[in-house]
């Protein structure tokens, strides 16, 4: 059974205000995995590169711990207040995401249900 051995903060998680707000889309233009190894012990990193509706809207990563067939999901969205008035100006973003320590194992990496890589952990 895979398992995180320590984990990593989350920047974009998911907050407690989050409840007052509206789930809106983004657009992600490019997705990437890349290995830290500037790090011990070397760690995945994901990078993205997209844009959200409007300035208003806030990026949010929801990461799951992977399951028994090592997937790793993660949920990206963007979150609008429905009570402030906002011009509907596209807003670049660009998001890194680093990986916990994980149990040995190859592990897959889904974003919003698409595959976009892998890695394997000895």
């Amino acid at each position: 059974m895979p398992y995180i051995l320590a984990s990593e903060e989350n920047p974009y998680a998911p907050r407690p205000e989050d409840a007052d707000r509206q789930v809106a889309g983004l657009i992600l233009t490019s997705m990437q995995l890349s290995e830290r190894t500037d790090l011990t012990p070397t760690r995945v990193q994901l990078n993205l590169l997209g844009s959200m509706p409007s300035v208003c809207n806030e990026l949010r990563i929801e990461f799951h711990p992977p399951n028994d067939t090592y997937q790793i999901q993660l949920e990206v969205y963007s979150l609008v207040n429905p009570d402030v008035n906002c011009d509907n100006v596209f807003q670049q973003f660009e998001a890194s995401l680093l990986f916990g320590v994980y149990s040995p194992g190859r592990y897959t990496v889904w974003v919003n249900q698409g595959l976009i890589g892998d890695f394997i952990v000895y």
